[in-house]
């Protein structure tokens, strides 16, 4: 959009120049060799699912594992990793982690009709790898969260363009990995998409139960899985999560009162949700706004609930800068990510057991400020998009940084 010469969106959408790139591979690069360094076998969560694939192989359960907190079908996803040395996983999945993240900024990217050559392109994907603690974890962890992170960018953009039954077939395969995105079906009904909304269900179902056929405990996921999700009764993974309904029992708060809480304010963002979807104003705020803030709304009441989750959000509302009245225009989404700078100590928080603290602070206000978006309309310090339009970022010829 076209919001003056003062205004920094024009910077930003003009083309990078080629230092901004070679900046980038080189934090993306750096990042992923700490990570092949770091920890043996791809990443702790990584180890996790790898492990389950490898009981099945031998015979087992993969839900003997509690920990092992995915569908059957990710079971089979995850042989060849199983059939990998562990040499390779090292290497292997923190670059594959690292190019799926800048994958889903791309696609967010497009979404916004911002340019892949651009400077929010390079400096954005930049910033999250340098000032964004979760992106590093991530990483670290070969957490599958990064297939939801790369497929709700991806679903917005294909119904962006019309293609509404591949958007749901995308966010079914997603659910098949990992059911973090079961939410986002919330936005097929918004928009009244009967074979997105099949497909999205479909997917996984169908996926999952050929898999389970192939088990030795085929409702493993119904018996053991899903109880722990709805409990969270797990003492290490109760201290890293950031749901509302996690943190508050540690600062007193009763936990029944504590979970009654969270799903008030989840409901509530989903109810905000909605309305910003009625608000049928042109341009693409109106798809990023919409599954961020169904996906946020999830979080504030899902167990478990760990600050990685946010990467599923966040590059949709960043990617939305250059647009007048976009949430990251607002001060409260840069408030929100200040906890999670890397290396900014905070007292009394310093300990990594206590990091959930910061990390519901982000979660909570992020969720907040998307709802007031969608209650009080877009809006920011230059002006209100003009109603009717569709804003477009600014194209400008390239010029020196």
């Amino acid at each position: 959009m076209r919001t003056g010469k003062s205004d920094i969106s024009g910077w930003l959408v003009r083309p990078a120049g080629g230092h901004l790139w070679a900046v980038l591979v080189t934090v993306l690069a750096a990042s992923a060799a700490h990570a092949a360094r770091t920890v043996p076998g791809g990443g702790m969560d990584n180890a996790i699912v790898v492990r389950a694939a490898r009981t099945w192989l031998a015979g087992g359960s993969p839900y003997d594992d509690p920990h092992f907190l995915y569908l059957p079908s990710a079971v089979l996803a995850a042989v060849p990793q199983a059939l990998l040395p562990g040499a390779v996983l090292r290497v292997l999945v923190p670059c594959a982690v690292t190019v799926l993240l800048a994958l889903a900024w791309a696609c967010a990217l497009l979404l916004h009709r911002v340019p892949l050559g651009s400077r929010l392109a390079a400096l954005g994907l930049t910033a999250l790898a340098l000032g964004f603690a979760p992106f590093g974890h991530l990483v670290l962890l070969g957490n599958w969260t990064v297939t939801a992170t790369v497929a709700l960018p991806l679903a917005l953009l294909l119904a962006s363009r019309g293609r509404w039954t591949g958007a749901g077939a995308v966010i079914g395969a997603a659910v098949a990995l990992k059911p973090l995105l079961a939410p986002v079906v919330l936005l097929f009904l918004f928009a009244g998409r009967r074979r997105a909304l099949a497909a999205a269900v479909l997917v996984p179902a169908l996926a999952s139960g050929a898999a389970a056929l192939a088990m030795p405990d085929p409702a493993g996921f119904f018996t053991r899985t899903l109880p722990f999700l709805l409990h969270g009764d797990d003492g290490f993974v109760r201290l890293y999560e950031a749901s509302p309904a996690a943190v508050l029992p540690r600062l007193g708060v009763p936990p029944a009162l504590a979970q009654g809480l969270a799903a008030v304010a989840a409901c509530a963002g989903v109810l905000c949700a909605y309305r910003r979807w009625r608000r049928a104003d042109p341009g693409p705020l109106r798809l990023a706004e919409t599954g961020a803030g169904l996906m946020l709304s999830a979080f504030l009441v899902s167990r478990p609930s760990y600050d990685h989750y946010l990467l599923v959000a966040l590059p949709l509302l960043l990617a939305g800068l250059p647009y007048a009245g976009s949430v990251a225009r607002g001060v409260w989404f840069w408030i929100a990510l200040v906890p999670q700078v890397p290396g900014l100590t905070w007292p009394w928080l310093e300990s990594e057991r206590r990091r959930a603290f910061r990390d519901a602070f982000t979660l909570c206000v992020l969720a907040v400020t998307v709802a007031r978006q969608a209650l009080t309309g877009p809006g920011d310090a230059g002006g209100r998009v003009p109603p009717g339009r569709a804003p477009e970022p600014e194209r400008a010829p390239a010029a020196p940084f």
